[in-house]
């Protein structure tokens, strides 16, 4: 019955403590979701600000998970190369520390009274800001009070003789002994997928006196490859790249540990040498009250060296991950893919992903409007079949685009965003939309080609008019784009123009009209031309829809 108890006393423990760090993690990207999207925008080729971009993330979210997924998306989209993920998520290491050191803090002491300061702005905020504070107050405090639970459970095993005969064989001080622990450290954060759950356990286990410092420091070190599996899933049917980035991550974090393990016994002697206090020395509760300071500290020592010895050696992490990951000679397809639910992700961050995502549909803009400036502005030597078939592609692939971004961004948009960032999410949903739709009816007009021939319908007069009109379209979009990429749209300047366009494709409908009733076009050719002038009214009111997705 007492192991009963135990148990689901542990498990409600490790269930607050949970909850208090994913809500946490919210709060704390929505109030600092402009400083994370900052920060991401600065990654240079730069090794040491991949790293401190890395660092600062992470500290900001509270997860090295979240970092290192996100990362492994970004690279997957084609948006981070090799060697500035590994900058990034080597600083993850170094953010994830900070965990360590917030719930080193004297877990019962402070609990009950964050969760009392915390509830009154979670619940009767007038902002946002002040909410998603109380929040963080608030799971904090669970964080503290989960702690609290977790440690008064552990308690009975000190004395328990069957607890006691099964963990003999860890707590020896011997190779063996470290290195089980090691391996039961990684098997069990594999499970619970959450380092900073494992951290917790390790620390009320050793807070309550279950178990030593020697002990302890083994878990960690264990806990440090284990939490590579998660970006190591996230890559599964990603791209080359993405997978490199996983690997390096896991080969980073079992060569640290190997390293360590090598000298273990003068480690944990370090450490009890740098923390003042003795790691094992029981109060009259019989707790070890040092212990978790020692935890902390050993656990920051490990990744701040291992993070600061690698950094030199980035080009030659890469170059390895590149030699054991090969591309098979197969051409790398960048593209976005749901690895997770974007709602555990910074939201600024999912933006920023989607925003960039946004920049390769633009990208294929430009590239099916280039085709269309072959086929009436320039004298091609393509086939009209050649061009309707590239042009067919093109507008396939931004079908999968605006797929793609839209299920993502609506996703994103079922977990709690600022005003700010809903704004932004919903402009993407616009904007990817219109853009598919523009880039429709730019196929559409290249494979009017098909139905009647251009330079047969085209000529004189005509195609002075079509031309024209044509280019000024084409200008108002270019336009447009370029000053909502840049936020620098003056609507009523886009309104003006936009109507100007709306009267001139009515102006040419009428001539056409009138060209039609002298018999100056066959019947299939003035259909032709009609749906062509159609079809650049459309992308003119697209156009000018895109100007609007933000405002």
């Amino acid at each position: 019955m007492e192991a009963f108890k135990i148990i689901y006393t542990v498990l409600g423990g490790l269930g607050i403590f949970f909850y208090g760090m994913k809500n946490m993690s919210e709060g704390l990207q929505s109030v600092a979701g402009d400083v994370v999207k900052t920060a991401i925008n600065t990654i240079t080729k730069n090794r040491i600000s991949a790293v401190i971009v890395g660092t600062l993330v992470t500290i900001l979210v509270q997860s090295s998970s979240v970092t290192t997924v996100m990362v492994v998306g970004f690279v997957n989209a084609g948006l981070m190369n090799l060697t500035q993920a590994i900058g990034v998520i080597l600083g993850a290491n170094v953010g994830t520390t900070i965990t360590g050191w917030i719930i080193s803090i004297k877990i019962g002491k402070y609990g009950l009274l964050l969760i009392g300061l915390g509830i009154f702005p979670l619940l009767f905020g007038k902002t946002n800001k002040a909410r998603q504070i109380g929040r963080i107050l608030f799971s904090v405090g669970m964080i503290f009070f989960g702690l609290d639970i977790m440690s008064a459970a552990f308690k009975p095993l000190r004395t328990m003789p069957e607890f006691l005969d099964m963990i003999s064989y860890f707590s020896a001080q011997n190779y063996s002994s470290y290195f089980a622990c090691i391996i039961v450290g990684c098997i069990l954060t594999v499970v619970i997928q959450s380092s900073s759950a494992m951290l917790g356990i390790t620390m009320a286990m050793a807070t309550s006196g279950v178990i030593e410092f020697h002990t302890a420091a083994a878990l960690v070190l264990g806990e440090n490859i284990g939490t590579t599996i998660t970006a190591l899933l996230a890559s599964v049917g990603a791209n080359v790249t993405a997978k490199r980035s996983a690997r390096a991550h896991a080969i980073f974090n079992a060569l640290g540990v190997l390293i360590v393990f090598s000298f273990f016994p003068i480690y944990v002697n370090f450490i009890d040498w740098v923390v003042p206090g003795e790691a094992n020395l029981r109060n009259a509760a019989g707790e070890f009250e040092n212990i978790a300071v020692h935890i902390a500290t050993g656990h920051t020592i490990f990744n701040v060296t291992a993070t600061i010895i690698f950094i030199p050696l980035l080009g030659i992490l890469a170059r390895v991950v590149t030699k054991i990951t090969p591309d098979n000679g197969q051409k790398e397809q960048h593209h976005l893919v749901m690895l997770s639910d974007p709602s555990t992700m910074v939201a600024a961050t999912a933006l920023a992903q989607a925003d960039l995502e946004m920049n390769k549909l633009k990208d294929i803009m430009g590239r099916l409007y280039a085709l269309a400036d072959e086929l009436f502005l320039g004298d091609t030597k393509k086939s009209y079949s050649d061009l309707i078939i590239k042009a067919k592609d093109y507008e396939s692939i931004t079908d999968n685009i605006q797929k793609e971004v839209t299920i993502y961004t609506v996703k994103l948009m079922e977990s709690p965003l600022s005003e700010k960032e809903s704004i932004h999410a919903r402009g993407i949903l616009k904007e990817v939309d219109e853009l598919e739709s523009i880039a429709d009816y730019i196929e559409k007009l290249v494979s009017y080609s098909e139905r009647t021939p251009i330079k047969k319908m085209l000529k004189g007069e005509v195609r002075e008019e079509f031309i024209k009109y044509y280019k000024e379209v084409k200008t108002f979009y270019e336009d447009t784009i370029k000053g909502a990429s840049e936020a620098e749209l003056d609507l009523s300047v886009v309104m003006r123009k936009s109507e100007q366009l709306r009267l001139t494709a009515e102006s040419i409908r009428a001539k056409h009209l009138e060209r039609i009733s002298k018999g100056e076009f066959d019947a299939l050719g003035a259909l032709t031309y009609s749906d062509m002038i159609v079809a650049l009214r459309k992308i003119r009111s697209h156009t000018q829809n895109v100007a609007h997705a933000y405002s």
